[in-house]
């Protein structure tokens, strides 16, 4: 563990001004970011330390948004996704407006409501380099995007996978009202293989013999 300079003393947690809410070590924050027509900024504190006169400081870890990174915000990025960043920062305990938590992609995804405070993160991200890690994530559906969470997918009964209503020429009221769904390469399959029953019949090949009984 670093060693605290002088004159500062480690705490373990801060009260955020106005409210009851304890801010400690680990936990997710918003902050007030410097334009005010800007969404807060995510954090996670990972140390609170004050000076002797009271300063409170917290040693932070940014969250990004898609739109923050150097590829910009794509298609798959949910509208509540945070990458976490590599980049430290010291801000003052001050602009802390609230606490917010930041799921796991697995947990989110199991939310059966989201509030405001709620976000997740499949990724970690060089700030330097815009590098993620991990590097590769499972794709889905025809257009082979990974899962966007704010998306309607429907299942396919055949191979399993999960398709985009929209990729599958179906609307999303129409996808809503499904009992089943086969993707078009399993309806394939389904007509080759009826196909091919036909073909194998013994009308279809000839061997239907009819036998005339002696008298």
């Amino acid at each position: 563990m670093a060693k605290t300079r002088p004159g500062k003393r480690d705490l373990d947690s801060y009260t955020i001004k106005g409210t009851n809410k304890v801010v400690r070590a680990g936990d997710c924050v918003s902050m007030r970011p410097s334009e005010s027509d800007t969404a807060p900024y995510v954090a996670r504190v990972e140390k609170i330390e004050a000076d002797n006169r009271s300063n409170c400081k917290v040693r932070v870890r940014w969250y990004y948004r898609p739109e923050e990174s150097l590829g910009g915000r794509r298609q798959f990025h949910g509208a509540k996704e945070l990458f976490l960043s590599d980049h430290l920062d010291v801000q003052s305990a001050d602009t802390i407006e609230g606490k917010c938590i930041v799921h796991t992609f697995k947990n989110y995804t199991k939310l059966e409501n989201v509030r405001p405070e709620d976000y997740y993160c499949r990724f970690e991200y060089k700030a330097a380099t815009g590098a993620f890690l991990p590097d590769r994530v499972a794709v889905y559906c025809k257009c082979e995007m990974p899962y966007n969470p704010d998306d309607l997918m429907v299942q396919c009964d055949g191979c399993k996978d999960w398709y985009h209503p929209a990729c599958s020429g179906v609307s999303i009221e129409q996808a809503k009202q499904l009992d089943l769904f086969v993707c078009s390469d399993c309806a394939s399959v389904d007509v080759k293989k009826h196909q091919t029953k036909l073909t194998e019949s013994p009308v279809m090949n000839g061997k239907l013999e009819t036998k005339r009984q002696k008298k």
